[in-house]
């Protein structure tokens, strides 16, 4: 049996409370390209936004869908937020990342704002070894591995503008399991291991 060759993503399919504010905050203020967009007869629509790339950005309206629940089925609060962190749910969206060109992502970033969509500063993901160094900085430098900024859509989902700046290193601390403890009986860094 041959392997899978995933070819990289086709789409993401989201839930939105207003396909028609949807529509116009994904083709108006990102300016996406509406490929598609249909009824799903008795109960709801579907909708579907050029990412570029062969990939798809998709949106259902339900009639009978359940009021948002931030904190629980997506992020609460934006990067950066005073307000605390973005921690949601178990088998929730946490946000959608869009690859962006280096050079271009923060004129993208002023023009969101031109357009009153309050944005994330400009956010410098460092490459660097967990504990040893900040994994952000103010300022890009030959650490940086992503950049990148952070915004709402109309139903507070969050989505990213990213540039990689370099590949980065090839490298990935141990995963925790549900407990939160790696195979090696740590936790992660800057977290105290529970008492019993």
């Amino acid at each position: 049996m041959a392997n899978f060759e995933i070819n990289g993503l086709h789409h993401l399919a989201l839930v939105c409370k207003d396909m028609e504010r949807t529509v116009d905050f994904y083709t108006n203020v990102l300016e996406m390209k509406l490929t598609k967009g249909f009824d799903l007869e008795g109960y709801g629509q579907h909708f579907f936004f050029d990412m570029g790339n062969g990939s798809e950005l998709a949106f259902f309206w339900f009639n009978d869908a359940p009021a948002a629940q931030p904190g629980v089925t997506s992020a609460r609060n934006i990067v950066g937020s005073p307000n605390g962190n973005i921690s949601s749910a178990h088998s929730s969206m946490n946000h959608v990342a869009f690859n962006v060109s280096p050079d271009k992502i923060a004129d993208y970033r002023e023009k969101l704002l031109s357009k009153g969509v309050d944005c994330s500063a400009l956010v410098n993901h460092n490459d660097v070894v967990t504990g040893e160094e900040s994994r952000t900085a103010e300022a890009a430098s030959e650490k940086t591995w992503l950049q990148s900024f952070y915004f709402f859509d109309p139903d507070g989902i969050m989505l990213e503008f990213c540039a990689t700046l370099q590949p980065g290193l090839p490298n990935a601390d141990l995963p925790v399991n549900a407990a939160g403890i790696k195979a090696n009986g740590e936790t992660i860094t800057g977290i105290a291991a529970a008492t019993n």
